[in-house]
């Protein structure tokens, strides 16, 4: 069955899916975008996703496309068009289309409304969990502006090449007093000598995640320790463990960074017990 994607009020198959080639977010990356897991037919974390969505537009000074009770309805029958109840549906809004020029356009300008969903394994993912993944160290040359879930991803493509060249599922990303910021698509957690979860805090420009926010509700909900704080990837090296978080990866251990195995290279028991809360959470 051919794939069918909505682009700015219609639904229409993938390859008549075009957007002007004067929109500003193929001309300069002016844009914002949501990831939704669906599992089961149900959109996982929706409402916080779709905050975050209206937070990057508010952030960047964008009208909303669509009113969000109409987007809602425009993901359910996307997904029903499809047929899909186990897919990753995709939002993005630009500013929409006008003359390049930098600055923002004047008057009244229509934003432009994409959306995409795909088949997606989520039980290959829990799958992988079991035995954990490997990630490289990279470092973090992206824009200061990160807590916006903005297109303009070419330092996140280049951290991730620069990770599978070197065999790793995912790049962690360093800032200039090496310390770790995230994931080039993902939140990154360790958990420290003394069994206490760690993450870098939000004021320091990290992207809100929504899968972090879930697990850190599940996590106090369950009396697990959690602190919002930097910390070195040489920290992280020593770390008792490793995980990371995204609507893709849901909750996923990490065994080696740069070629050293965290502790026994082994997914650990608050990682594995985090991934099990997540799963209940989402129903699957």
């Amino acid at each position: 069955m051919s794939r069918t994607a909505y682009v700015n009020g219609a639904y229409v198959p993938n390859d008549m899916a075009f957007v002007h080639i004067d929109d500003r977010g193929y001309q300069f990356a002016d844009g914002v975008y949501e990831v939704v897991s669906v599992i089961d037919g149900k959109m996982i974390d929706e409402e916080p996703h779709l905050d975050r969505l209206w937070r990057s537009m508010g952030e960047l000074r964008m009208t909303e496309p669509v009113t969000r009770s109409a987007l809602k309805l425009i993901s359910k029958q996307l997904l029903q068009k499809n047929r899909l109840k186990n897919a990753l549906l995709y939002i993005q809004v630009s500013r929409g289309v006008a003359k390049r020029d930098h600055a923002f356009p004047q008057g009244d300008l229509r934003s432009s409304l994409v959306m995409t969903c795909r088949r997606f394994d989520f039980g290959a993912v829990r799958e992988r969990a079991k035995t954990g993944i490997k990630v490289s160290s990279q470092p973090d040359i992206r824009w200061g502006r990160c807590d916006i879930k903005a297109t303009a991803l070419l330092p996140n493509v280049l951290a991730k090449q620069a990770a599978k060249e070197a065999g790793a599922f995912e790049a962690i990303l360093v800032d200039a007093d090496g310390n770790v910021t995230e994931g080039s698509s993902t939140s990154v957690w360790m958990v420290d000598k003394n069994g206490t979860l760690v993450t870098r805090p939000l004021k320091d420009n990290i992207l809100p995640g929504i899968t972090r926010a879930t697990l850190i509700e599940l996590a106090e909900k369950h009396q697990i320790r959690i602190e919002e704080r930097a910390f070195s990837i040489e920290e992280a090296k020593a770390a008792k463990e490793m995980f990371l978080t995204s609507a893709t990866s849901c909750a996923m251990p990490i065994v080696e960074l740069d070629g050293s195995a965290i502790s026994d290279g082994k997914p650990g028991s608050v990682a594995t017990k985090l991934v099990e809360l997540y799963w209940d959470f989402a129903g699957k």
